[in-house]
């Protein structure tokens, strides 16, 4: 991997916002991508639950980029977006930025991914995405 270009933080809240532990990487420092693929996860089925209006499973991910690694001690900020919304599913674009050495406020931009999910009712069968003027 090449030397990270600076990344400015988006002007909005992040999704999700959370600092990785010992627990999750090797003997090295260096988190496992299991753990980052778990969190975008999470982050990306926020917005598509908003825009779902209830319940969703992950049926895809379209793509999955890890740009730079990621250590124990890095301040992880997850912006997710809908991007697409079809009949029973919702498409979701996360990208992860990284604050590393939080007194130098180094940020760079470590994971990007595309995520779909599927709207589903109580019996956890697809179940249709309700049109944007009933959800206000």
């Amino acid at each position: 991997m090449s030397q990270p270009e600076p990344a400015i933080l988006p002007n909005k809240m992040p999704t999700l916002r959370v600092m990785p532990m010992p627990s999750d990487a090797n003997i090295h420092g260096d988190v496992f991508g299991g753990w980052i693929m778990a969190q975008v996860d999470i982050a990306g089925a926020i917005p598509a639950t908003r825009r779902a209006n209830g319940r969703v499973a992950t049926i895809a991910v379209n793509s999955f980029m890890f740009k730079q690694p990621v250590f124990v001690g890095d301040l992880l900020s997850f912006y997710a977006e809908v991007v697409k919304v079809g009949n029973t599913s919702v498409t979701v674009s996360v990208e992860v930025f990284s604050e590393r050495n939080r007194l130098q406020a180094n940020t760079v931009k470590v994971t990007e991914a595309t995520l779909t999910y599927v709207a589903t009712g109580s019996d956890r069968k697809p179940r249709q995405v309700p049109p944007l003027e009933t959800l206000k």
